[in-house]
């Protein structure tokens, strides 16, 4: 395994005190891999005391395996609301009517994994209901925005060929906008019913759930004839926890506690583009 760590607080006296507590091999030392990241190449074991020290000083520490870099990955599936993007849409539709809070109270529910993610959509969409739909754009233009280094992440994937699959509990009024705007190979999602303009507050076809992200994380690995180490998948909420599973790494970024708990890697202090450094090596 390689130790990566990285945050843009990040001392030289973090990374000497880190080396200590590591089992660092006789000469071994970090490798600046960005500004504001590194790794410690040949790691044995994982080591709580460096996992301490690093979340007492607000740094993401990654024990990874040293053939998950990016010329091995081929495929990459990524959640949208809060992962890709900053905002949860649906609250901010939501917002649009004034019943923000209730819907977001339902959201977070969701994420936290206490109600099942196709009951809360369903209960939250038909808060919707009579909504006009010229709020959707409204929300891409004026609330939406790509989280930090989401760009060079993508950007990253492009360059080593990996191709990039948006697997969204969302919308894809939302979802095919995200696409065009990072240059996405795929994008799946749900779709609103609009009629006569105003939102219905139901779902058109079959709900995009937890089980339905990872069908779709397994449809497009066997149509483009990958292996399953050959993917990874990224998310915030407890719905992409099935997806993350049937990936050869899943990276909680900004997440949850339940999927932080079982999930492969976690970032919490840095952006998407702190993906890029989990899988780079010189």
């Amino acid at each position: 395994m390689r130790l990566v760590v990285q945050s843009r607080s990040i001392q030289l006296a973090d990374l000497i005190q880190i080396h200590q507590l590591s089992d660092a091999k006789p000469g071994s030392q970090f490798i600046q891999i960005a500004e504001h990241a590194y790794y410690l190449p040949h790691q044995d074991s994982i080591s709580d005391a460096v996992k301490n020290f690093c979340s007492s000083r607000e740094i993401d520490c990654a024990y990874v395996q040293e053939k998950q870099t990016l010329k091995n990955i081929k495929l990459v599936v990524m959640d949208m609301d809060s992962t890709l993007i900053n905002i949860e849409c649906i609250d901010e539709i939501a917002d649009m009517m004034n019943i923000k809070p209730q819907v977001a109270e339902i959201t977070e529910s969701a994420m936290r994994g206490e109600i099942e993610f196709k009951e809360s959509l369903i209960r939250r969409v038909a808060l919707l209901n009579g909504l006009d739909a010229s709020a959707l754009q409204e929300v891409i233009d004026q609330r939406l925005k790509l989280n930090p280094g989401a760009q060079i992440w993508i950007d990253a994937c492009k360059a080593n060929g990996i191709k990039t699959l948006l697997v969204s509990g969302g919308f894809e009024f939302f979802a095919n906008h995200v696409k065009t705007k990072l240059g996405l190979d795929y994008a799946e999602s749900n779709t609103l019913e609009i009629q006569n303009g105003k939102l219905t507050g139901k779902i058109l076809g079959d709900i995009v759930d937890g089980q339905a992200k990872a069908n779709f994380l397994i449809q497009k690995r066997e149509f483009l004839g990958l292996k399953p180490d050959q993917v990874i998948a990224i998310g915030d909420g407890a719905n992409d926890l099935i997806m993350m599973r049937e990936a050869a790494a899943g990276i909680a970024y900004h997440a949850k506690p339940i999927v932080q708990a079982q999930a492969s890697y976690a970032l919490n202090h840095v952006g998407l583009d702190g993906i890029v450094n989990l899988f780079t090596t010189i």
